[in-house]
């Protein structure tokens, strides 16, 4: 992946985008681990709006103290609603689906959003997948259900998936939607300015839906690692990848941008090792080794043009 751009001036567009997923990767794996101990603690909604509220804090200051919030940006505030309620859908099923899944397991599942985007990237940009990125959303695919099925044939024929895992599921479709929707209803705002409105609208959706789980928690009686997993969850799986996933979307296609959730679950080890919480067994590291290869057939990808229908948008 060269770092140049054409006039040798600098990293390319493209070039960040990748730098920016590749930090986006070593982040959000953080929040499996940290999500799992403090899932069964506090209700998804409460534990979010309040994630997206602080989140919304840092990113509106770093907004008005960079770029500012021009008037054109509130235009058809309808967008930041449907974003902002893609992702609350994503983190409340996220949470809902860590209370039995295993975090390894989770970030798996985490591993078909590329898949699913690259399903999205078509219906919404027509952006066409070529044959090796298929290749390669074929056999991260199956590496994120060998680990799902912990390496169990007999499960895997039976398909006998948690129920965790199910629930997060279809918070990930949702998340796979969310990419390039960033693209089709971004108007010229820079990524940060987007990202302010996103999260704005995200807490009001999950204030008016988890009204009551917020009023029922006791707050002051939380264990630390409810507060821990909120503010990691609010500033470094939140504030900061929202903004590197905006800004990668703008320069990428959709599956490219989530082709780096394929690191996740070999992050995530990592954040299980670190935390004390034991190493997954041989058999399945070969699925997170597919995940892996699947990346890298990615980015070996990006050596040959990508076919967009929808390139009119980028000239």
């Amino acid at each position: 992946m060269g770092v140049l751009n054409r006039d040798g001036e600098g990293l390319s567009p493209a070039a960040k985008g990748h730098l920016a997923m590749l930090a986006f990767s070593a982040l959000v794996a953080g929040s499996f681990s940290l999500g799992s101990m403090a899932a069964n603690e506090i209700a998804p909604a409460a534990l979010n709006a309040v994630r997206f509220a602080i989140a919304a804090v840092v990113i509106g200051v770093a907004a008005f103290a960079t770029t500012g919030v021009s008037r054109s940006a509130l235009q058809a505030p309808w967008r930041y609603l449907v974003l902002g309620g893609l992702f609350a859908i994503y983190f409340v099923l996220m949470f809902e689906g860590l209370k039995t899944a295993r975090p390894v397991s989770a970030a798996a599942v985490f591993t078909l959003v590329p898949l699913m985007a690259a399903g999205f990237g078509w219906l919404l940009m027509r952006q066409v997948t070529t044959p090796r990125m298929a290749l390669a959303l074929a056999i991260g695919g199956v590496g994120a259900l060998w680990v799902v099925f912990r390496a169990d044939w007999a499960a895997f024929r039976a398909f006998e998936i948690g129920r965790g895992e199910v629930i997060y599921f279809w918070g990930c479709v949702a998340h796979a939607a969310y990419t390039p929707m960033v693209r089709k209803l971004n108007r010229g705002e820079p990524a940060i300015v987007f990202t302010f409105g996103m999260l704005l609208a995200g807490f009001a959706v999950l204030t008016a839906y988890g009204w009551s789980d917020i009023r029922a928690t006791d707050w002051g009686n939380l264990p630390v690692i409810v507060w821990v997993a909120i503010g990691y969850t609010a500033i470094f799986a939140s504030a900061m990848t929202f903004v590197l996933m905006q800004f990668a979307t703008l320069r990428l296609p959709s599956a490219k941008v989530m082709a780096y959730t394929y690191l996740t679950p070999s992050w995530v080890i990592l954040w299980e090792i670190a935390l004390g919480n034991g190493v997954p067994g041989f058999m399945v590291l070969i699925g997170i080794g597919l995940t892996i290869l699947a990346l890298a057939l990615l980015l070996r990808d990006e050596t040959k043009p990508v076919v967009e229908l929808s390139a009119a948008l980028e000239r």
